[in-house]
């Protein structure tokens, strides 16, 4: 049997969305997964699994993402758009509480959601993102997304993604990138296998700003009594130690973990990652609810 079950809610815009439904108790506030840029859902299938059925985790396709539906107008490919499309979802669901696990782009999202009902979040993990994102990143980021490839097998793909990927993850093994290839694409109908996203969510995030919200310094100050993890690789390109290091000052109940030898983004399967979800976990969970 599936760990999970496929649910579909939709945006306020008419876009069909997809997201995965890991159950878990009741009592506690479920767990809200947020990809990264390029990414989807089965980026947290791991995590899912090793915290379900004591949590549930909700893991979301963004739109123009895994199994969402494509936008109309690629310039609602922002982040403020799929914070609204979180909230459709979470008053559809009758979410009172949560708890936001944002990988990248999806940690932005995360500091806008809690901008919008700060009340509502029980705590927050950031993997690799904060209110300022190194020049390099963005550049790089910018270099290859919306860029097509096809590959004939698996195999295939899963050198690119290594050649792409090397200085990120120098330990991963053949195996380790041919199911992070599986993560990233899809076999499309012809039998080719392709980028599991939609070419044109490059488009907004071609325009400089667009990567981010207005203030996110601000969006990060309304999390400062919030149990906050940040999850740091120390080779990112993304998210600066100094920033990582002024986030925590903001933060009153905020850890600082940082991944040696990995670069953007930690897979959060790091053990270093796992303890550090464990602690986040047993803070939100020591708390009462009315916090």
């Amino acid at each position: 049997m599936s760990p999970y079950e496929n649910r579909y809610w939709w945006s306020n815009d008419g876009i069909r969305l997809h997201y995965r439904d890991y159950p878990g108790a009741a009592a506690k506030p479920p767990i809200l997964c947020l990809p990264g840029l390029t990414r989807n859902a089965r980026d947290f299938d791991a995590v899912a699994r090793r915290l379900s059925p004591e949590w549930r985790v909700i893991a979301i396709d963004l739109r123009g993402r895994g199994d969402s539906g494509y936008a109309k107008d690629p310039m609602s490919y922002v982040p403020l758009t799929y914070v609204q499309d979180v909230q459709a979802l979470l008053g559809e669901l009758g979410v009172g509480r949560y708890v936001a696990f944002g990988t990248s782009l999806g940690g932005i999202v995360s500091m806008l959601l809690a901008g919008t009902a700060r009340e509502s979040v029980a705590g927050v993990l950031l993997n690799d993102v904060g209110p300022d994102i190194m020049a390099e990143g963005l550049a790089r980021i910018r270099s290859y997304v919306g860029r097509s490839n096809t590959w004939p097998t698996w195999i295939h793909a899963a050198r690119a993604v290594a050649e792409a990927n090397a200085g990120v993850y120098p330990h991963f093994t053949l195996e380790d990138w041919l199911a992070m290839a599986k993560r990233l694409y899809r076999l499309n109908s012809a039998g080719r296998i392709v980028l599991d996203y939609d070419m044109k969510i490059a488009e907004p995030f071609r325009v400089p700003g667009n990567e981010a919200g207005p203030d996110m310094w601000r969006a990060l100050a309304v999390l400062k009594s919030v149990p906050t993890l940040i999850v740091r690789g120390a080779k990112s390109d993304v998210l600066a130690a100094a920033t990582a290091a002024r986030m925590m000052e903001l933060l009153d109940d905020g850890e600082l973990v940082t991944i040696a030898g990995v670069g953007h983004t930690p897979m959060l399967s790091e053990p270093e990652a796992i303890a550090g979800i464990d602690r986040l976990l047993a803070r939100i969970a020591a708390e009462p609810a009315s916090r």
